[in-house]
């Protein structure tokens, strides 16, 4: 999920403190198997694969269980065909939602996540009308500046391994990048001493709707039931709510 000039509220509180952490891994396991079919079953040689196990490694998902789901996915086991399509449409007051969807029941997905816009009182939009509202990027999370690392050093050290942008907010350090280079990235800054928290191919709104009060409650109620779906594999989102409201809503 994402939103917000300030990576959605920090991610929305890291997604709401990691919640239903089973439910993340679910859905990492299952990106990689998608990734690993629809290409090469080797992260070196199939870009989409490498920012799946990249994701997955920051989210701290079993080596083992990473390459199981890598070697399962290249031998076909599982029997399980998934699709992947994408709905767009508006929370309120007029919040761009994008929802990424990987099923292998689409008519399923389809009733179920025009279900969650209704009954938060929001709706589904044609296709174009708010993807343009956003663009692909790679996004790497740091916490702090490692031990005994000069804070402008480390800076200057991430441009050069070739972050495009740098954004702090308190002790979180936020680097983007391009989709392309988010493995090859991270290594560098692991290789710094560095501690990765997130490593993700995502959508970065070009542009925020500001809500407040009732309107931000109904935005978050409706982004998190999309976010527990089985067959929703990302939810972006260009809001921008307040600390003091989120601190509120809890």
């Amino acid at each position: 999920m994402s939103g917000h000039s300030k990576w959605a509220n920090i991610k929305y509180r890291k997604e709401s403190q990691d919640r239903k952490r089973s439910n993340l891994f679910s859905k990492l396991i299952k990106e990689i198997a998608l990734q690993a079919r629809s290409g090469e079953p080797d992260p070196n040689l199939n870009p989409g694969l490498a920012q799946a196990v990249e994701r997955a490694r920051a989210a701290n998902l079993p080596k083992d269980n990473i390459e199981r789901a890598i070697k399962r996915a290249a031998g076909g086991e599982g029997g399980v065909t998934y699709e992947e399509f994408t709905y767009e449409g508006y929370a309120s007051d007029g919040v761009a939602v994008l929802v990424r969807i990987v099923t292998d029941n689409r008519n399923r997905a389809a009733a179920s996540i025009r279900h969650v816009f209704t009954k938060h009182g929001g709706n589904l939009a044609s296709a174009g009308s708010v993807a343009w509202l956003f663009e692909r990027r790679g996004l790497i999370t740091l916490e702090g500046v490692p031990e005994g690392t000069d804070h402008d050093e480390l800076l200057m050290s991430l441009i050069e391994a070739g972050a495009q942008e740098i954004e702090e907010e308190g002790t979180t350090i936020q680097v983007y990048c391009a989709p392309t280079d988010l493995a090859s990235l991270s290594a560098k800054i692991r290789a710094l001493g560095a501690t990765v928290t997130g490593a993700q191919s995502t959508m970065v709104p070009k542009s925020t709707v500001r809500v407040d009060g009732h309107a931000a409650e109904k935005v978050l109620k409706l982004i998190n039931e999309l976010d527990d779906n089985e067959d929703v594999q990302e939810v972006f989102a260009n809001f921008d709510i307040p600390d003091e409201v989120l601190a509120k809503i809890g």
